[in-house]
């Protein structure tokens, strides 16, 4: 047994942000940091676009990034939320930057601003088309630094510890603890029992629910799957914002993201034979919020019978263009386009959760020391919609105030540890090892199927009453598999899966009204 004073599960801006405050605050705590992958593989990793906060107080203000937030939530945001992550933004990103993060500046020494879909003003602070990158690599250099964390990569969370699984323990779902959790080391493939006093649920989102999604391989909500198995408090999963311009690829996986800042820049959307259409559907035409951009190009492609529409950045300045997002143009490079000659091919792609584990303003879960933060969360700040690069700014914010109140409960250190004792180790005996992985691999690829074709930009009744159905049938064929094999990263992450497509389908049927990310026809 393993154990801690803070477990970090996850390696983005959210779980290396909130354990650097700790271990500032508390020298002495012992916070371990685990990660299914290398430390470095996160959402925040490929998050393109930058950070939305008010830097210049000139031309922008606190209640011009609260409204945009607001518009974009459509009605479903809570503005004390907002307000807590716009107003608290400042501070928080010059910490990052005392860090070491780099941001890109203009001639005259001032951030360059960029300006994305949902904004009334350019307040997106950037390094290139790699921000996400940039910020792990400042983050992660000082957790290295940091002598009380410790970083365990290659560690995959197999089940919260709470008191379903303290032996004789007679509990009140209403009131669980979480006393850390049970994690299969993918190096001896054994399973440890991790505790501790505080657990945090940084393991952001569930893109590969989906066939196509603009996430990293690792993004197949673990931390939602967890948390509901542990009966925590899980809403507005039904709010998936598609990002509007992936890669065009004929193959499932991950999507190359081009960022919303190359509309912002200029670039225009078209049909496949070089029309313009976004002018049909909203005033602000590219910079339309991202649900009726995604929802105007599904329709485009649905009309004509098209695989893709095209992002044209033709007219664009190359000079500066290249200067911004020299990455993107990279890879339409290695695909054989180029940016200033060729329409590039685009579609939607799952990008962003929207909803998730519900915390309070503190980052606190429904289940007592269980928090959460980033992507896997319901903090209110998104609504029905995030506005985008408000992401980043909300894992910074929330992973500051989650810190604050861990460090208070720390110092008052009142945890009921006595319990530890009878919490078991895990049990495989009698468990056999797959023979073959393609039965996971099948059910998996019908998942996302079922979830793309009938839970996807737009939504019916009939689409949704039948993906309960087939999901429901998926359910049981994964859970016979559970009990009879021994347990496997796939086999794990498929449970998760399977958990993010149950909360997606039900309480998408549950909504009655379409707002923001959510459409359903019969709505209409």
């Amino acid at each position: 047994m393993i154990t801690t004073d803070v477990l970090v599960i996850g390696s983005g801006i959210s779980g290396l942000s909130y354990a650097i405050k700790i271990a500032q605050k508390l020298p002495e705590a012992k916070i371990t940091i685990v990660t299914k992958a290398d430390g470095e593989e996160s959402n925040t990793k490929y998050a393109q676009g930058g950070v939305a906060v008010v830097t210049d107080f000139e031309n922008d203000s606190f209640e011009k990034h609260i409204e945009d937030t607001l518009r974009a939530g459509d009605g479903l945001c809570k503005r004390e939320a907002v307000e807590v992550v716009v107003k608290e933004g400042p501070q928080r990103f010059r910490e990052i930057v005392e860090w070491g993060a780099q941001f890109d500046k203009s001639d005259v020494g001032s951030y360059d601003l960029g300006r994305e879909g949902g904004h009334t003003e350019n307040r997106v602070v950037h390094h290139k088309d790699i921000t996400g990158y940039e910020i792990e690599r400042a983050l992660l250099a000082v957790v290295e630094n940091t002598s009380n964390i410790k970083l365990l990569p290659h560690h995959y969370v197999i089940d919260l510890i709470t008191e379903h699984h303290i032996q004789g323990e007679d509990f009140n779902k209403f009131n669980l603890n979480c006393y850390g959790a049970y994690v299969l080391d993918l190096k001896s493939e054994k399973v440890k029992r991790i505790t501790s006093k505080i657990t945090l649920m940084a393991t952001g989102g569930c893109g590969h629910v989906y066939k196509n999604t603009t996430n990293p391989v690792i993004a197949t909500g673990d931390g939602i799957g967890l948390a509901h198995r542990a009966k925590a408090k899980i809403s507005h999963m039904q709010f998936i914002q598609f990002h509007p311009t992936a890669f065009y690829s004929k193959h499932s996986g991950q999507l190359f993201l081009i960022s919303e800042a190359v509309r912002g820049f200029g670039a225009k959307l078209k049909t496949k034979d070089g029309h313009p259409f976004m002018h049909k559907y909203d005033e602000r035409e590219e910079l339309a919020s991202r649900d009726i951009v995604a929802r105007a190009i599904d329709n485009e492609m649905k009309l004509r019978g098209d695989d893709y529409v095209c992002l044209d950045c033709r007219d664009s300045d190359k000079e500066k263009f290249l200067a911004h997002f020299p990455n993107i143009y990279e890879k339409c490079q290695e695909e054989g386009l180029d940016m200033f000659k060729d329409l590039i091919p685009v579609v939607p792609a799952a990008h962003y959760l929207c909803g998730g584990i519900d915390v309070d303003l503190e980052g606190q879960s429904t289940i007592q020391n269980m928090f959460a933060v980033g992507e896997c969360t319901n903090t209110g700040l998104h609504g029905a919609n995030r506005l985008a690069s408000n992401s980043l700014l909300e894992a910074m914010v929330f992973g500051h105030r989650a810190a604050l109140k861990s460090v208070e409960l720390l110092q008052k250190n009142d945890f009921h540890f006595d319990k530890i004792d009878k919490i078991p180790e895990w049990n495989d005996e009698g468990l056999t090892v797959p023979n073959e992985m393609v039965l996971l691999n099948y059910l998996k690829k019908e998942l996302q199927i079922i979830m793309s074709d009938l839970v996807g930009i737009v939504r019916s009744n009939a689409r949704l009453d039948l993906a309960k159905k087939k999901e429901e049938e998926i359910y049981q064929s994964v859970k016979e598999i559970y009990k009879m094999n021994l347990l496997s990263p796939q086999l794990s992450e498929l449970r998760n899966l399977v958990s993010v497509a149950w909360l997606i389908i039900t309480q998408s049927i549950e909504q009655k009204e379409n707002r923001g990310a959510f459409f359903n026809k019969d709505l209409e």
